[in-house]
């Protein structure tokens, strides 16, 4: 028997726009998405993955390497394997089709990283919905890397928000975040330091704005470990949040404990 359904939220953005307006590919990590969905479904839930469009999400190259599995390229190939072939990841729905579905079958939200979800799911209205719900009623919601970014969309306004980062106006975009759900909820995201890393190694171009600092913009308490690529999650509340690539057993890890005490409870 099913222990309940958890949705598993992919962007489809397969680029992402610098300074500038080159763009450059990007999509999911992998270990990102299949560390902890192949974990949730080993404890025995049910998984449904959703995009905006309903299309397939897509992984950032970059992310297919043994060093983000404990330099193991025995479990990257078991992770890729899983991207490619498992049922959960060929039929994604829409967004739209979620909502329109209901979401009593939903025990818990995932969203993982790679820089994707900065282009779409941040300002996405339907994931704003969906995430607004989870929030009111105490729902389980992790996100990892990137992903946390992806909270400022429950934001009614979300797209302006979003905007007003990519024009700099940090002022307007607070002003737009006053009513934010998450707003002094203890979280982290992808760190300025890290991102600097990509900025100068990967893509050596600046980015618009910096998931840190448009989450305390929006009015979260943002923790960053001490060093780089350093595992860290926090969770307040009914929020989960992971920093980086390696984050992701034990968020994975702390998701799990925390659909548990959920449910005993």
């Amino acid at each position: 028997m099913s222990k309940g359904t958890i949705l598993l939220v992919g962007s489809n953005a397969n680029s992402i726009e610098v300074v500038g307006g080159k763009r450059f590919p990007t999509g999911y990590y992998i270990n990102e998405l299949a560390v902890p969905t192949m974990k949730l479904l080993d404890a025995g839930y049910d998984v449904v993955l959703a995009t905006p469009s309903g299309a397939k999400p897509v992984p950032d190259e970059v992310s297919r390497t043994p060093m983000h599995f404990g330099n193991s390229a025995e479990r990257l190939q078991a992770a890729v394997a899983f991207i490619e072939t498992h049922p959960v990841m060929q039929s994604p729905r829409s967004l739209r089709a979620v909502i329109d579905g209901g979401f009593d079958r939903y025990v818990g939200l995932f969203v993982p990283g790679g820089q994707a979800p900065l282009e779409d799911l941040m300002q996405d209205a339907d994931l704003g919905q969906i995430l607004r719900h989870f929030h009111e009623r105490g729902k389980t919601t992790a996100l990892l890397c990137h992903g946390p970014i992806a909270a400022v969309a429950a934001l009614p306004r979300a797209q302006e928000f979003r905007a007003a980062l990519v024009k700099g106006d940090v002022a307007r975009a607070r002003d737009l975040a006053s009513d934010w759900q998450y707003a002094g909820y203890r979280m982290t995201i992808f760190s300025n330091a890290e991102e600097k890393v990509l900025e100068d190694g990967t893509l050596h171009a600046k980015m618009y704005f910096h998931p840190v600092d448009a989450l305390e913009t929006a009015g979260g308490k943002v923790t960053t470990a001490a060093k780089l690529w350093e595992p860290h999650v926090v969770e307040d509340r009914e929020l989960i949040t992971g920093q980086n690539p390696a984050s992701d057993q034990a968020i994975a890890a702390a998701l799990l404990a925390a659909l548990g005490r959920r449910t005993n409870s």
